[in-house]
């Protein structure tokens, strides 16, 4: 991508519409001889794909696993390595919690662990959004403050949670207390700098106390701690690139990175068709629209192919709501690969496509990973598909005289 103050000086604002429809974790690998993209029966995908064009997209670089946080920046126009953003900010904002300077955010997986504290279950069964509410309810009555510092907890969705550390002298560089990994005990919140010390060993008399008051518990019995982050200075869509963007997420974290990139929340629902409805009846103030699906990633994240396969079903089938609104641009992608086989985020690139009236169509048939590959935006980072559907919307100038 070229230089930011010269891309931001070629953008400019009309009444064009865009929606970039995020298929979490879209990307797969052929694990029954077709990905659940390619066995998945997707007509209108498919057609969009004959009529536009497709190509793959990396979120980082070739080769590099991203999480959630910098595979979605990458989309929304950012330098993933530039502007780093940890989870626990990301959580911490999806749930319209005022983070202060200073403040150690992390997000937290409730978790079950054997009597010799490995790990068994790192989401605690999925356990519900009411069952995480009685948890945490059970450890704030315990902890409030550790050795000087205040200790905030909230309740995010289903498994997950947030934890803020409020004090004096804190750093974020701590290394994350998930193994990734079954079998195994969760690992210890290392300093990843001198600053961090004292972070450290607050975390650690926190994470002692908490599995005290959670050992009674047959399920939810451990908890483990991810992308421990202060709070960090963005600059929003609007300066950048010039845009009135908008957001339907349902899940909290994607709601908090797409509020502090300046995004407007708006509600919506969790499955395809409510979040398409809720997308039709909110169209018109905003010229660009980002709108999330979650299931496909969590359905690769438990392996389940079957249930993958459908969710993208389900979106094909609630498509044409989209359709008929006649956005200038429709991007569908993945942030990130969650190949069923592998359990878990990975490296292959996401399936894109582009749709839109000024496209330079290609000679591909249907939207899946082997059309992808042959697909005329041939192979690209995805902090380039910024340019991408601003140039399709008209809302980019000529460089140069």
């Amino acid at each position: 991508m070229i230089p930011q103050e010269i891309f931001k000086s070629l953008c400019r604002s009309t009444d064009s519409k865009i929606v970039l429809l995020v298929l979490d974790g879209l990307g797969d690998i052929a694990a029954e001889g077709r990905t659940p993209l390619e066995a998945a029966a997707t007509p209108n995908l498919d057609r969009l794909a004959r009529e536009g064009t497709l190509g793959l997209s990396d979120p980082i670089s070739p080769g590099i696993t991203p999480g959630s946080g910098p595979a979605h920046i990458s989309l929304f126009g950012y330098e993933p390595i530039k502007y780093q953003i940890g989870r626990g900010v990301l959580e911490a904002s999806g749930i319209d919690f005022q983070l202060e300077p200073g403040d150690v955010a992390a997000r937290g997986n409730f978790a079950t662990a054997d009597g010799e504290g490995r790990i068994t279950d790192r989401r605690a069964g999925r356990i519900s959004t009411e069952e995480n509410q009685r948890l945490i309810t059970a450890l704030r009555s315990e902890i409030d403050e550790i050795e000087g510092v205040k200790v905030i907890l909230e309740t995010v969705k289903e498994h997950r949670f947030v934890v803020v550390f409020r004090g004096e002298g804190l750093d974020g560089r701590l290394a994350e207390t998930d193994p990734q990994a079954l079998g195994v005990k969760s690992l210890e919140p290392r300093p990843l700098a001198p600053e961090a010390e004292r972070a450290s060993a607050v975390v650690k008399a926190f994470i002692s106390r908490a599995v005290e008051v959670l050992a009674p518990e047959k399920q939810a019995n451990s908890f483990l701690l991810r992308g421990f982050a202060t709070p960090p200075d963005l600059p929003p869509m609007s300066e950048l690139f010039r845009l009135r963007p908008a957001a339907l997420a349902a899940y909290p974290m994607y709601r908090g990175l797409a509020r502090l990139v300046g995004m407007r929340i708006l509600p919506t629902e969790e499955t395809p068709a409510g979040s398409f409805a809720a997308l039709a009846s909110q169209w018109g103030e905003n010229d660009f629209y980002f709108v999330h699906v979650k299931k496909t990633d969590s359905s690769g994240e438990d392996g389940d192919y079957a249930s993958k396969l459908k969710v993208i079903e389900e979106v094909d089938r609630a498509l044409p709501a989209v359709l008929e609104l006649k956005p200038e641009v429709l991007v569908v992608t993945g942030d990130h690969s969650t190949p069923c086989r592998l359990k878990g985020h990975s490296w292959h690139p996401n399936p894109f496509l582009l749709y839109s009236a000024n496209v330079l169509r290609d000679e591909t048939t249907a939207f899946s990973e082997r059309q992808c590959v042959r697909g005329g935006l041939g192979r690209f980072p995805a902090v380039e598909a910024m340019p991408l559907m601003l140039a399709h919307a008209l809302k980019l100038d000529k460089f140069g005289a």
